[in-house]
């Protein structure tokens, strides 16, 4: 009701609400044909869905749903953050945790750094006077490779497997039966979750569209 209130103040005519997965296929110009079965993975900042939909007479059924609602976004983020602490602390002794000010720095450098690695092989952390002892200032500059990431989340993307395994299967589908996979979130645009979703679903995923921007 909330949304359609808000429809109606925004001076719309609110004739349905249609659901996240749905949007995602007409966004993508899914639902022209029948017969079409339709994988949609949504990793966001801090759940994960997984939505199996069949289009059947002009109309889109969601066959299954799967997730994990304490899996996102932000826990990509946070493993970043982790290795920052520990790497700062083995090198100076300092444990960053404590301070509210350089732990929010350090949130928002590993959030560039995750999103600069979906497209470059390595990233560069660079925080000038992060924290300070007798010595004097100190500095963080690290450089994050890809690989390093990858290895730092590989347990986080192995999470989104089996909820991916219980929709097909609760579809009463196999893999090669969907026609199409649909990437949603942000957290997507890593190649190591495009590789996973390449393994589970054994189709190239459906990129051709912002997965920030998909739903809306």
């Amino acid at each position: 009701q909330a949304t359609k209130d808000a429809g109606k103040i925004a001076g719309l005519t609110v004739q349905r609400i249609i659901n996240e997965p749905t949007a995602a296929a007409l966004a993508y110009g899914l639902g022209k044909r029948d017969n079409e079965r339709i994988a949609v993975y949504d990793l966001g900042g801090g759940t994960f869905d997984i939505s199996i939909m069949e289009m059947a007479d002009g109309v889109f059924e969601v066959l299954s749903t799967c997730g994990d609602s304490f899996l996102g976004g932000e826990d990509f983020d946070q493993r970043i953050v982790d290795w920052m602490i520990e790497t700062f602390k083995q090198e100076t002794g300092i444990d960053l945790r404590p301070d509210r000010l350089g732990l929010q720095r350090l949130k928002e450098a590993a959030e560039r750094a995750k999103c600069e690695l979906s497209t470059a092989t390595e990233s560069q952390l660079n925080l000038p006077f992060i924290a300070a002892d007798p010595t004097g200032p100190k500095h963080f500059n690290k450089t994050l490779a890809r690989t390093k990431f990858e290895e730092l989340v590989v347990d986080l993307v192995g999470r989104t497997i089996e909820p991916c395994q219980k929709a097909i299967a609760d579809a009463k589908l196999t893999p090669e039966k969907i026609t199409k996979v649909l990437l949603v979130g942000g957290q997507t645009r890593s190649p190591i979750i495009i590789d996973r979703v390449r393994e589970i679903f054994k189709r190239e995923p459906s990129i051709e569209i912002n997965p920030d921007e998909a739903v809306a």
